[in-house]
């Protein structure tokens, strides 16, 4: 039932010992010390009287029952994952129940962008779905296409699953786009899942939530985020979800079946959105150094192609002499991690997430310069 997901399997404890980490996207902040809970970051800051729900709720511009406090993206996108498909057998069982000579019931299906982020193909099959996927064609940019989306679904699809950013490629969607997939998922009679820990990721901010566009608040759409990827604190094991308030409590009662979060991480999480603002500016300071950093590399080495995205830190891109693995292989032996492409579906490509601090990240592109070098002969 449950598959293995191969990609968390290749990058456990890589990132750890890495001597150059550019396989991680996510703004690491440094953890608490040694016998301590609090990192760094948030030991001065004053978390407010505001529940951990009502403040993200404000910060949405929506009601706190839209709003359910998760242990995590992951932890997210699960829920949004079984509230989906769970909902749909329920409604194929009543359908059945009320002996109109339907078919006997058939798996519900999910949806899912294709190149993709592993697990967000895992997890849908692991609550009993059958996965089906659609194109973010390279040749355009990766852009994603309500059209293409709405001509892959089918009769039982129960949920369509994007990120926005698109993790691997970094390409951002507009909430226009969103809202024009929102409403054609919608005619499907399915909902749109928009993972959107990358969302934030920007040279300059935004209207939406922490600076990025937003799903949230749209017909039939759920969206995820946690405090990993742009406030980078990770350890906190802080998500969220925002739906309609039906799907809140659904998804509610799903969340009983596993691990609630911790009331430790629920105080910490306070701390870290009552100095979002903040945070944010610190985040955006080291997208726009990592960013231009890892666009000066690409550019400047014509057997390497891929665009990096305006404001964003990480990129998938296809080396001319070898394959994904061939290249994360060989830098891995000098000390550099990068992802093989194969775990977002394209194999000949590989994943650079400059996330980390920018000397470091300086440093690991001139390293995997000299990786390439090697590989070319």
């Amino acid at each position: 039932m449950f598959p293995d997901i191969a990609y968390l399997e290749w990058i456990s404890g890589r990132p750890e010992t890495a001597e150059y980490d550019l396989g991680s996207s996510d703004l690491r902040r440094a953890p608490a010390g040694a016998d301590e809970v609090v990192p760094p970051a948030l030991a001065d800051v004053v978390a407010g009287e505001a529940t951990l729900r009502e403040r993200l709720a404000e910060i949405y511009g929506v009601a706190p029952e839209n709003v359910l406090v998760t242990a995590g993206a992951t932890h997210a996108n699960f829920l949004a994952a079984a509230t989906a498909v769970t909902g749909a057998e329920a409604a194929e069982e009543a359908t059945e129940g009320d002996g109109d000579g339907a078919e006997p019931a058939s798996t519900p299906r999910v949806l899912v962008e294709k190149p993709g982020y592993e697990p967000l193909l895992a997890t849908p099959s692991a609550v009993g779905a059958t996965v089906d996927r659609f194109l973010r064609r390279a040749d355009d940019g990766y852009l994603l296409d309500p059209d293409r989306v709405a001509a892959a679904t089918v009769e039982n699809t129960a949920l369509v699953t994007v990120s926005n950013r698109h993790n691997p490629s970094g390409r951002l969607t507009d909430r226009e786009t969103l809202a024009e997939t929102a409403r054609l998922v919608g005619d499907a009679d399915s909902t749109l899942l928009v993972d959107e820990v990358y969302a934030p990721f920007r040279a300059d901010p935004g209207d939406g939530p922490f600076g990025g566009p937003t799903a949230a608040g749209l017909p039939n759409t759920v969206v995820t985020n946690s405090l990993t990827k742009f406030f980078g604190f990770g350890g906190v094991r802080i998500g969220w979800l925002v739906a309609d308030a039906g799907f809140v409590d659904r998804a509610h009662s799903v969340r009983h079946h596993v691990p609630a979060v911790a009331e430790p991480s629920r105080q910490l999480a306070g701390r870290a959105l009552a100095a979002a603002d903040q945070l944010a500016d610190e985040s955006r300071e080291r997208i726009r150094a990592n960013r231009e950093a890892l666009a000066e590399f690409v550019a400047s080495r014509e057997d390497l192609s891929g665009r990096v995205e305006p404001g964003c830190s990480y990129a998938f891109l296809d080396y001319d002499a070898a394959d994904g693995d061939a290249v994360a292989e060989a830098a891995w032996n000098e000390g550099v991690l990068v992802v093989p492409g194969r775990f977002f579906d394209e194999s000949d490509r590989f994943r650079v997430g400059a996330g980390g601090d920018p000397e470091r990240v300086s440093a690991g592109l001139d390293r995997l310069g000299e990786v390439l070098d090697s590989l070319a002969g």
